[in-house]
């Protein structure tokens, strides 16, 4: 299925690239989200005429990002578990409590910003989180786990 791509998309390409993706993505994901629309000789005119205008959106976008990472980046949040001797918690902490713990702290921060690539968090100690605020800004938090007292 070939799109046009509304605006920059990791590891499928930038605002206006005419892509190919397989049909269940672009249906089911892109083209309901407002990411993309079917690469039509109707829908390139309209997305030429409308280009200027969605890439200021994107600069300020990326502006926007940009100022949240350098405000994020390094910040510390602590959360109490119940834990065992050992160090592992009881449970485990994932991107929800992570997220309302940086909210509570002040800094504004969605669940689905928040990368795990090894799965919720089990132990005790620092652990560094990367959270991703849009395609081309990432920034580092650490999130403290500590053992209840």
């Amino acid at each position: 299925m070939q799109i046009i791509l509304l605006e920059k998309i990791r590891n499928l390409g930038d605002l206006g690239d005419q892509v190919t993706v397989k049909p269940g993505f672009g249906r089911n994901f892109l083209i309901p989200k407002g990411k993309a629309v079917r690469a039509t000789p109707e829908n390139k005119t309209r997305f030429e005429a409308e280009r200027a205008e969605r890439e200021r959106r994107q600069q300020d976008q990326l502006k926007a990002a940009q100022a949240r990472g350098a405000q994020l980046q390094g910040a510390t949040v602590q959360l109490v578990r119940k834990a065992s001797e050992e160090g592992r918690i009881f449970g485990s902490v994932g991107t929800s409590d992570i997220a309302e713990a940086m909210t509570a702290a002040g800094f504004e921060l969605a669940k689905s910003e928040i990368d795990l690539p090894e799965g919720p968090l089990k132990t005790v100690g620092d652990h560094p989180i990367q959270v991703s605020l849009h395609p081309e800004v990432t920034a580092t938090i650490i999130v403290s786990v500590v053992a209840e007292a």
